[in-house]
C-alpha cells in the first residue's frame, strides 16, 4: 500500500522537525513551501522547498501541516489556506497519546510527549518535545507548548498562548488567550488573556493588549 504523501508550509528549523516527525511516522513528505525566496530551490532532509505558499492554490486539497512556531502567523496561514489544503494531524511514533484524547486537525506531536487519559488538543497546536499533559487538559487551538512543558491535570490553555520551554503548570490552572509564558516558568495561578507572564512563582509582567 502507497504511503500517504503530504507538504509542508515553512521551510525553517521548525519545518525540519516536523519533516522528520512525518518521516518517522511513515508518511512521504513531498515538498515544503515558503514564501522566503531565498529558500525556494533548497533541500531540507532531503525534501525540496519548490516556491511559494500562492502555489497551493493550484493543487486543491493537499495535505498539508504548518510549519509555524508563531501562533499567530500559523492561524493566518491555516484561515487563508483552508480551502486548498486538507490539515492533518501529525503523531511521533515515539510518543504516547492515550486512546481517549482527542487532537484536532493540523496539530504536531513531537518526540517523547505523553498525553494522559481524556486529554483534548484542538486545531494547529505545536506539542513540542517532551511535553507531558496529564488527565483532563484542556489545549485550545493555536497553542504552542514549548519543549519540555509540563501540564498537571485539569488545566486549560485557552487559544493562541505559548508556553515557553519548561513551563510547568499546577492542577487546575486556567491560562488566557494569546498570552506567553516565559521559560522556566511555575504556575501556580490562573493566567489572565493577553499577558506576559514569567518567573517562580509566575507573575505577569506586560499587558498585550
Amino acid at each position: 500500500m502507497a504511503k500517504e504523501s503530504i507538504v509542508i508550509i515553512g521551510a525553517g528549523g521548525h519545518g525540519k522537525v516536523i519533516a522528520s516527525t512525518a518521516q518517522e511516522a511513515g508518511l512521504v513528505v513531498e515538498a515544503f513551501y515558503d514564501d522566503d525566496p531565498k529558500k525556494h530551490g533548497n533541500t531540507i532532509l532531503g525534501v525540496p522547498v519548490i516556491g511559494g505558499l500562492e502555489l497551493l492554490k493550484a493543487r486543491r486539497e493537499v495535505k498539508a501541516v504548518i510549519a509555524l512556531g508563531d501562533n499567530q502567523a500559523r492561524k493566518e496561514v491555516a484561515r487563508r489556506y483552508e480551502d486548498f489544503c486538507q490539515w492533518i494531524t501529525v503523531i511521533h511514533p515515539r510518543s504516547y497519546v492515550h486512546s481517549t484524547v482527542k487532537l484536532g486537525k493540523g496539530t504536531v506531536v513531537f518526540a517523547g510527549v505523553s498525553v494522559q487519559p481524556d486529554a483534548i488538543i484542538g486545531e494547529h497546536c505545536i506539542i513540542n518535545t517532551g511535553v507531558t499533559i496529564d488527565h483532563d487538559c484542556i489545549i485550545n487551538d493555536f497553542v504552542h507548548l514549548g519543549p519540555g512543558v509540563h501540564l498537571a491535570g485539569n488545566i486549560t490553555i485557552a487559544e493562541g498562548t505559548l508556553l515557553g520551554v519548561g513551563t510547568s503548570v499546577i492542577p487546575g490552572v486556567k491560562v488566557g488567550k494569546w498570552s506567553i509564558i516565559g521559560v522556566g516558568a511555575a504556575l501556580v495561578n490562573d493566567i489572565p488573556d493577553h499577558v506576559v507572564a514569567a518567573g517562580v512563582p509566575a507573575r505577569v509582567i506586560k499587558n498585550l493588549k
